[in-house]
């Protein structure tokens, strides 16, 4: 795989270099972020290790113009930084960040996690493709139906066994959605799941795997994600539903609200199935809608 390093500090840069040394990839030294794009708009590269501090990502605005690339395999994003990593990772949108001076084993963790990201984005893409001539997704949301949810993230789970990857499942499910349905009617329902898609869609990772499993709800697969990272994933989405009104014709506008049940496993064993990894995060969602609205739970497998 093709490094794309964007470090104008040579110093820094050595430091990369002999941390990754004998790195089965290739570092790619770059000046500026607009030598980066020619590697990213042609598939080259998917992944950039770059200096937040030194760098123009920043002033180029470089992240969100490559997030609105919407390439099929994501670019993945490593920051490094003198400052807090945890504050950089939160304004930048990054995919991580790692503060300087750093140890040799820090960056090559956070490298090894990043093949793996972007193996699964490959692989994720691929079976977007192959799946595009198949009616398994869901018009109304456009995320999968429940068959190709199904099928993808039986693949992921493989993937997570094989690799020794922790994973995530985050049930969601729109409070009160079969009221809204008899009182005001499908359309103003099929408006709420339109939001809340939204919302799901720009509140996730890129490649994260997410289906529409009935009616209101949905599930959403996070590999590499475990506990209060999982839970933090739930938590933004509700966040950015709350508050969102659906207009209704001589009625008061609707305040969308929805539940969130998170499974979290450590280590995929042997033995580990999707199917009760999902039954289990619907248990856990609907206990959540019966202590209150906008509530998330979360339990441990």
């Amino acid at each position: 795989m093709k490094i794309l390093v964007l470090e104008n500090d040579p110093k820094e840069f050595t430091l990369i270099q002999q941390a990754l040394n004998g790195n089965r990839n290739t570092l790619i030294p770059l000046d500026s972020s607009e030598q980066a794009w020619q590697y990213i708009q042609s598939g080259e590269s998917y992944f950039l290790i770059a200096n937040w501090d030194t760098s123009d990502l920043s002033a180029a605005k470089f992240i969100p113009h490559a997030r609105a690339l919407q390439l099929p395999v994501p670019l993945y994003i490593v920051l490094t930084t003198k400052k807090n990593s945890d504050d950089i990772l939160a304004i930048s949108s990054a995919d991580d960040a790692i503060q300087i001076p750093f140890k040799a084993s820090d960056l090559k963790n956070r490298v090894a996690m990043a093949e793996r990201i972007i193996s699964l984005s490959q692989s994720l893409a691929m079976a977007r493709s192959q799946l595009e001539s198949q009616p398994l997704f869901d018009s109304l949301t456009g995320f999968m139906n429940r068959a190709a949810f199904s099928k993808q993230s039986t693949g992921e789970l493989e993937r997570a066994r094989r690799a020794s990857m922790p994973l995530s499942l985050i049930a969601m499910d729109i409070d009160a959605l079969e009221m809204i349905n008899n009182s005001f009617g499908v359309e103003v329902g099929d408006e709420v799941l339109r939001v809340l898609s939204q919302s799901i869609r720009e509140k996730s990772r890129p490649y994260d795997c997410i289906g529409r499993w009935m009616g209101g709800k949905f599930i959403i697969m996070l590999s590499g994600v475990i506990g209060v990272d999982a839970e933090k994933v739930a938590t933004r989405i509700i966040a950015g539903v709350r508050g969102t009104r659906i207009e209704v014709k001589n009625e008061t506008p609707l305040d969308i609200k929805i539940s969130a049940g998170v499974v979290s496993i450590a280590r995929v064993g042997a033995s580990t199935e999707i199917d009760p990894l999902i039954q289990q995060a619907l248990q856990v969602v609907s206990r959540a809608k019966e202590v209150g609205d906008d509530q998330v739970l979360m339990v441990y497998m």
